[in-house]
């Protein structure tokens, strides 16, 4: 699959942005999401507490956070595995496709963009209401 598969619905939105995300530390997607807060964009990150606790995660988060996006950790369940970007409530990019550098660069990965899909992204966008609802404020560490 494309690598830029997962930054083309981030470089389209023109008001929003809502990411679910079990590891990240992609540097591609990091700066694209940059990007769209610098054009006006609203993003809002939502990622699982346990997946992001390496170097690598700590660093992308400070990134993301030191760059005014607010970003949310979900430590309910055993393992937050969403990996889904919701784009102007309309565009869904979903699939096996971890935010890493590995799944940019290395693993066999999928994901799938449903363009156009208002009430597919509406039932997404309540998951992910749910998540962020649960989740606790991530504070740069730096």
């Amino acid at each position: 699959m494309s690598p830029s598969a997962g930054t083309d619905p981030i470089d389209s939105a023109k008001t929003s942005i809502r990411m679910m995300a079990y590891s990240f530390t992609a540097p591609d997607i990091m700066k694209a999401l940059v990007a769209a807060k610098k054009r006006g964009v609203d993003v809002k990150i939502v990622i699982d507490e346990r997946g992001n606790t390496g170097r690598a995660s700590i660093a992308a988060m400070n990134y993301i956070a030191n760059s005014g996006i607010p970003l949310r950790t979900d430590s309910n369940f055993p393992i937050q595995h969403d990996k889904v970007i919701i784009v102007d409530n309309v565009t869904v990019e979903t699939g096996s496709f971890n935010f890493t550098k590995a799944a940019e660069t290395k693993n066999s990965e999928n994901a799938v963009v449903i363009w156009n899909m208002p009430k597919l992204a509406e039932s997404f966008l309540e998951h992910w209401q749910d998540r962020w609802n649960q989740g606790r404020d991530y504070r740069s560490s730096y």
